[in-house]
């Protein structure tokens, strides 16, 4: 066996090892891991996979290949968080053999390791990989689809230095493919983050033409084709009014806060900061004068990475919506420019700054820090509610979530990795220190899962989400009141219904039902239906309130 090969089946054996398993440990979370679920468990209700829908109703917010995937997995394994999860830690194991690849034909062989150790031990990536929700296949797209343009532009450019072997037009149409498949999986922001960042080259190259205006209309038309598979068939089945809603709705979310996620200007750079631990710490260096790489290609692929990076983190900025996952498309580049930095401390071209030490130490810290104090702050919730005025979060702290105190054993284990990679990185030990500094973060945010997402889950959304899974398959309708959630249709197996009113949610609380409606509403807006003789309440359990309107 080539030693390629022994690395893909090592970096796709450790993608296995931490990706699949407990993918089902956990309910699935609201909103978005929930609301993804119901949209492909409704597909395979429907049979209909042209067109997205959420209740049972027509959602325009995500075009459907995620949900493709998802259905299929939900096929398979039934429906449920397993198979909601599964399609991610695939593209998780495939995403570790891609960056290995291509880290090995950029550079060489121990690059290529370095660059996938570093993305399988980066926190959010990692956290990404075990979840149901769309953004690490919108982003491997896009970067596959600009990987691939790079590569068109070199072959017609006639770098030296790296093979080439395909025709540059292969390379471009392979562009295009990828940022197509991105529009088919979030939307166009794939073809706005390639075109902008090629514009930003554009203007570095002094607005010299590196690409030709047939070439880039090459690539918009084969992008475009690949999203036809969608846009065009659901137009030409349904008419233009779900692709006009769906366009509409991009714009929406680019314009103003969505639902509520507003934010701080810095938002991006303190979630990138501290979610990319430990790879943001040095891929910080990058941003400073570095030892040029020994080839062209290679100086110019880590500006290109530069470049995507500052227009996904400027672009999200200026966005009114401020969340988590809308920066997370600077993973691809971060990791790269972290595994470039890690390259050169290892060939003893820059040195192991003493800034480098104390930003570890202090992002490293805040880890060690949660993961210790929070689950000695849990044993004794008595001492905590005094610190909540909202009702709803101290009735949280009631629910029935059994700490030991072996909750601290991730938190040591990350404090002894960060200690001993420091004494490794004095000592000139590079190697040794990066394997386990990287490594062990994989294991301390696979630990972290293992010993809080539960109990977390415990205090947030359980006692909700287990009353609807105790009448699942009653015949009656559920809702929410005051807050917005999924779970009602998902985890009640909800099927379509014959009743077109039941749709709406006034009809729901103040119509003639002809079934009897489940509530479920947080404590502190109970008062809004306690009170009406049509109301019953029926339980109630860690800040949530039941109720039944009868019929």
């Amino acid at each position: 066996m080539s030693e390629q090969n022994r690395y893909n089946l090592l970096f796709a054996f450790l993608g296995a090892l931490f990706y699949i398993p407990f993918l089902g440990g956990v309910h699935l979370f609201d909103w978005d891991e929930i609301n993804f679920a119901e949209i492909s468990r409704e597909m395979l209700i429907k049979e209909d996979y042209l067109r997205v829908y959420v209740n049972f109703q027509p959602f325009w917010e995500k075009p459907p290949f995620f949900f493709w995937l998802q259905a299929l997995a939900m096929s398979v394994f039934g429906v449920g968080e397993f198979a909601a999860r599964f399609p991610n830690a695939i593209c998780g194991i495939a995403t570790l053999v891609i960056i290995f690849n291509i880290g090995k034909k950029l550079y060489d062989t121990r690059f290529g390791v370095t660059w996938a150790t570093v993305y399988l031990g980066t926190v959010l990536p990692f956290l990404y990989f075990k979840s149901g929700i769309i953004d690490p296949f919108f982003n491997l797209f896009i970067f596959l689809g600009l990987y691939f343009f790079i590569l068109f532009y070199w072959k017609k450019e006639g770098f030296n230095g790296i093979s080439l072997a395909r025709n540059k037009w292969t390379y471009l149409f392979l562009g295009g493919f990828f940022i197509g498949m991105g529009i088919l999986t979030k939307g166009q922001t794939a073809y706005l983050i390639a075109v902008l960042t090629m514009g930003v080259y554009w203007v570095y190259q002094r607005f010299r033409l590196y690409i030709n205006i047939p070439q880039f209309l090459f690539f918009t038309v084969c992008t475009t084709l690949v999203t036809l598979t969608w846009y065009g068939l659901e137009t030409w089945k349904n008419g233009p009014w779900f692709i006009n809603e769906f366009n509409k709705y991009q714009y929406r979310l680019f314009s103003t806060p969505d639902a509520g996620h507003g934010g701080f200007p810095g938002y991006h750079f303190v979630v990138l900061l501290v979610g990319c631990f430990p790879a943001s710490i040095f891929a910080l260096r990058s941003f400073f004068s570095l030892p040029a790489e020994g080839r062209d290609h290679q100086q110019d692929f880590r500006r290109w990475m530069k470049m995507l990076f500052w227009v996904v983190l400027i672009l999200f900025t200026i966005v009114k919506s401020k969340i988590v996952h809308y920066s997370s498309m600077c993973y691809f580049p971060l990791t790269f420019l972290a595994a470039v930095v890690l390259d050169k401390l290892l060939r003893g071209e820059i040195r192991f700054a003493g800034w480098m030490k104390a930003l570890l130490l202090t992002v490293g810290g805040i880890f060690v820090l949660a993961t210790i104090v929070l689950p000695v702050l849990a044993m004794q919730p008595e001492k905590l509610k005094p610190l909540f005025k909202d009702p709803f979060a101290q009735a949280n702290l009631d629910a029935d979530v059994h700490w030991t105190g072996m909750e601290i054993l991730p938190g040591v284990l990350l404090l002894a990795l960060l200690i001993l990679a420091l004494i490794w990185f004095k000592r000139g030990r590079t190697q040794q220190a990066i394997r386990w500094l990287f490594g062990g973060t994989a294991v301390f945010v696979m630990l972290t899962l293992i010993f809080f997402i539960k109990r977390i889950e415990g205090y947030s959304q359980r006692a909700a989400i287990e009353f609807f899974e105790s009448k699942a398959g009653e015949d009656a309708y559920f809702t929410t009141h005051a807050y917005k959630s999924y779970a009602q249709y998902f985890y009640t197996r909800k099927q379509p219904a014959a009743n077109p009113d039941s749709y709406r949610q006034d009809w729901l609380l103040n119509g003639p039902i002809d079934k009897d409606v489940y509530i479920v509403v947080k404590n502190h807006r109970a008062h809004e239906l306690l009170g009406r003789a049509d109301m019953e309440v029926v339980g109630e359990k860690h800040g949530f309130v039941f109720l039944r309107r009868g019929k």
